[in-house]
């Protein structure tokens, strides 16, 4: 699929502020099933911009506007091309201890999250979703977690925990996608939270060529290859009960929410901010897929 992508972000403050220093993860990945053909910032007010890898290999763009404003607009557009991913593989139980996969990108995502809790509601459901391969592990938690808690906005924010979903009984794509990665991590399986977009076509209009949609989190998890080969990373959603294919397009990866947030920023003055965010994607190629 090829799709074109506005993501805009505008700020007001109620007051004048200063040395407001921002970073951006808001550009598409390059991967195997994911091509960036244009991509461009705009900044108002207008300063110069910075880029670097992160250390999980995410592209930040950082700045800083030190002069007095009352508002700042972030315009980011992009151009990206994916396509389906191949089958995952099976994989073992055995394969899994092998140094093939438990060595090299496999070693931190294994490692249990900082503060993650001791709670028998987790133990539960580690058992709940252990399947007899790998693969089928990583498929029942993408089942058992929308099975067991509600999506609903309004109950969670940024910064909750594992254990305000437990408590809530429900929550977002942030709250299921952590929640999965400790059940697959206790499942001895190798496993990234993921933020990008997904393509949902409007009110089920599935001819639709354009939507506006939110930033989305699902996972990876690293499932070791059946022929011996190099184990492979496999983009899970556990919001939407899937695999990820063409209609996800990936920003970055790391081991949680905060390795990946799209916008991180700080000011100095007293101001109180208000903020508006939309993201529009559309299916540049639509047109040509239907006739």
């Amino acid at each position: 699929m090829n799709f074109s992508i506005r993501y805009l972000t505008e700020y007001r403050y109620d007051g004048p502020v200063t040395d407001n220093l921002n970073a951006l993860r808001v550009t598409p990945a390059t991967t195997t099933t994911q091509r960036v053909d244009d991509f461009g910032v705009r900044v108002d007010p207008q300063t110069r911009l910075q880029q670097h890898l992160d250390y999980y290999g995410t592209t930040v763009i950082e700045f800083g506007i030190s002069r007095p404003h009352d508002h700042l607009s972030i315009d980011v557009r992009a151009r990206v091309a994916t396509s389906d991913p191949p089958a995952p593989p099976a994989g073992s139980w055995a394969a899994l201890e092998e140094p093939r996969y438990r060595s090299g990108s496999a070693t931190e995502f294994l490692l249990p999250a900082p503060g993650e809790p001791d709670d028998l509601r987790i133990d539960e459901l580690v058992g709940l979703v252990r399947a007899d391969t790998p693969l089928a592990t990583v498929e029942r938690a993408a089942q058992v977690v929308p099975d067991r808690f509600e999506y609903r906005t309004g109950v969670t924010y940024v910064g909750s925990t594992v254990e305000d979903l437990l408590d809530a009984g429900a929550g977002v794509c942030q709250d299921f996608a952590h929640l999965a990665l400790v059940l697959l991590r206790r499942n001895g399986i190798a496993t990234r939270y993921v933020s990008g977009y997904l393509f949902a076509a409007p009110d089920g209009d599935y001819e639709a060529d354009s939507a506006e949609v939110e930033t989305h989190a699902w996972l990876e998890a690293l499932l070791p290859a059946e022929d011996g080969g190099d184990p492979v990373w496999v983009g899970v959603d556990p919001t939407n009960r899937c695999l990820a294919g063409e209609t996800y397009v990936k920003i970055g990866h790391g081991r949680h929410y905060q390795d990946v947030p799209p916008i991180k920023g700080v000011f100095r003055g007293a101001a109180a901010a208000t903020l508006a965010a939309s993201v529009r994607m559309s299916r540049t190629d639509a047109a040509g897929s239907r006739a």
